[in-house]
């Protein structure tokens, strides 16, 4: 994807590189390794303490976890909900921000059927290429 100038003449050269794709900063949010499956979580499941998010998705660390949940509670898709009790509870949930990305998540998974498609093209490349990688 190429921007072109107002008047369609050539590649616009004030775009900085990292914005020439108008959905990367999407991408960028979204498709970070652990934002989806938390996302999804708490889309499917609603409201959760730490653990039980954690207990969802068991390969991130706790460590992790707590710095995506920030991130997305800084990128407006997660509300925290702190509860000043003995012992303190905090609870997670999507925002409406958060929910507006149903529509792409599902259609994402509309297409997953591809998975398929894509492992028995990455078998006939390697096939094709002798497993060694190819340099461009």
């Amino acid at each position: 994807m190429t921007e072109t100038t107002a008047h369609g003449r050539g590649p616009r050269t004030d775009v900085p590189p990292e914005n020439a794709c108008p959905i990367a900063p999407v991408v960028d949010i979204v498709f970070s390794r652990w934002t989806t499956p938390i996302l999804w979580a708490l889309h499917e499941y609603g409201r959760q303490r730490f653990v039980e998010v954690e207990r969802r998705i068991a390969t991130i660390t706790p460590k992790v976890l707590t710095q995506r949940l920030r991130q997305l509670e800084r990128d407006g898709l997660v509300h925290r909900t702190y509860h000043a009790e003995v012992p303190p509870r905090v609870e997670y949930e999507i925002t409406e921000l958060g929910r507006s990305l149903a529509p792409l998540f599902a259609t994402l998974a509309e297409w997953s059927p591809n998975l398929e498609r894509v492992e028995e093209a990455r078998l006939a490349y390697d096939a094709r290429d002798g497993g060694g990688g190819r340099s461009a």
